[in-house]
């Protein structure tokens, strides 16, 4: 039986993918800060355990991957992100870019450093990193967003790297945009829902080969330029 484990499990776009990935047959290990408030995760079917995982928390990351000790994972989703204050130029709170970094940057990392071991161990070998074209710098056209849009960018960089240093190991990691989706993040007028994004990935992500290893995505397998 395929394994996935998620970040970021118990809404949005996290949530559709545990559904989609539960719903295929896989093991799904669901994270999310707060099990005991994650009602509509706990309502899925299918073969799902859920794990209180906060991931800016190095010490429970750690503590769950020894739990997780000799299970392969064949894809590690860090799907977890957080957006920060949405302020202009002149207005930066830079006390907030470290929290945002914890979140969309050093906490991808992490858990690909603590579960490397759990993706060699699977048939898939694969790392999928939610990233977002805000990171990019050739489709910046409208600036703005600084610490986001910084915190993707780095995002993208340390991927980019994961890509080079895991290849030897069979791992293929790649980064995807989930398009502007109807979440708590992208707000009510964004161009598409939560469940079309995760379709769309689910699918480039079925068909990823090693030869996709470092590439970024758009949600329908558009490439996307850095």
């Amino acid at each position: 039986m395929p394994t996935l484990l998620i970040t970021g499990a118990n809404r949005g776009i996290g949530l559709e993918f545990t559904r989609l990935f539960a719903s295929d047959g896989w093991r799904v290990h669901a994270c999310c800060r707060h099990p005991e408030k994650a009602g509509d995760l706990k309502a899925l079917n299918g073969d799902i355990e859920l794990h209180r995982l906060d991931v800016t928390n190095g010490l429970q990351v750690s503590s769950l991957a020894r739990q997780l000790a000799g299970e392969g994972i064949d894809i590690l989703l860090n799907n977890a992100g957080a957006y920060g204050p949405r302020s202009g130029f002149g207005e930066t709170d830079f006390d907030s870019w470290q929290p945002v970094f914890e979140v969309n940057s050093f906490a991808p990392l992490r858990m690909a450093e603590r579960f490397v071991e759990h993706v060699v161990a699977s048939d898939l070998k694969q790392i999928v990193n939610i990233s977002s074209q805000m990171g990019s710098m050739a489709r910046n056209a409208s600036g703005g967003a600084y610490i986001y849009r910084a915190s993707k960018a780095a995002l993208n960089s340390l991927c980019k790297s994961l890509a080079l240093d895991l290849a030897a190991q069979g791992i293929t990691v790649v980064m995807f945009h989930p398009g502007w989706v109807r979440t708590d993040m992208g707000g009510k007028e964004a161009d598409i829902s939560a469940a079309e994004s995760a379709v769309g990935m689910r699918k480039v992500i079925a068909g990823l080969t090693a030869a996709d290893n470092g590439r970024f995505f758009n949600y329908d397998g558009e490439q996307i330029p850095w």
